[in-house]
């Protein structure tokens, strides 16, 4: 695959800071824009814990928006970046455009990437990984206990997030609305997010209603321990 088709598959632009913060092509703002990437499973895929139609609508409308409104905003002035990580390190807190659609196209990003459909085999943790999870919170338990605690004490709309800080450690924190770790905002605990769990209404509604907690615990079949392991490599 050349460049040009790089950019044109999605991953070029939408994906680049999630396959590899360290990778850029060239910079974004010399490019067309932002794009939504392609989901690499359909609709129906996360049945019956997630149901088609919420998938459907959670990623061409909610999903959608959010890329459609950041282009719109890169397009009004001249922002320097090499990728959607350093465009919200460096905008989301004196841009709130930036900050909700960027955020919301980031955080969706990794959302679609790190979800794996549960009838399609073995989805078991990395050792590498579980070893470091085990390190950071004590046991697997530990963990699960602590970010699903986090995810249903998060106020309103928001994220729960396990991230890699700067030490290298893992950690859990949340964010409210779009806001990610990545953002240098005041309040937000900073780190790069390698698994994110979508807390919006818009997520869960049509088929869970108000009971967030059962959501979170479908959403613990789905993960695809194996992508967030390569993010916690990469980052």
């Amino acid at each position: 695959m050349n460049k040009r088709e790089f950019i044109k598959s999605g991953l070029g632009i939408a994906g680049l800071s999630i396959l590899n913060p360290s990778q850029s092509i060239e910079s974004l703002a010399a490019v067309a824009g932002f794009e939504l990437p392609a989901l690499p499973y359909a609709y129906a895929a996360m049945e019956p814990m997630i149901d088609a139609r919420t998938m459907e609508i959670h990623y061409t409308k909610h999903h959608g928006a959010y890329v459609e409104k950041l282009n719109a905003e890169i397009g009004k002035g001249t922002f320097v970046y090499k990728n959607l990580e350093e465009l919200l390190g460096k905008y989301a807190v004196d841009n709130k455009v930036i900050r909700n659609n960027g955020g919301g196209h980031f955080n969706h990003s990794l959302l679609w990437k790190t979800l794996k459909n549960p009838g399609s085999g073995k989805n078991t943790i990395p050792a590498d990984l579980e070893i470091e999870i085990v390190t950071s919170f004590d046991s697997m338990e530990g963990f699960e206990v602590n970010i699903k605690k986090t995810a249903l004490e998060r106020f309103g709309s928001g994220w729960a997030w396990l991230c890699k800080g700067k030490d290298g450690k893992l950690f859990v924190t949340s964010t409210p609305n779009q806001d990610n770790p990545l953002m240098n905002i005041p309040g937000l605990v900073q780190g790069k997010p390698i698994l994110g769990i979508d807390v919006w209404e818009h997520a869960y509604y049509l088929k869970y209603q108000n009971k967030r907690v059962d959501y979170i615990d479908s959403f613990w079949k789905l993960i695809n321990w194996e992508e967030v392991e390569k993010l916690r490599r990469a980052s």
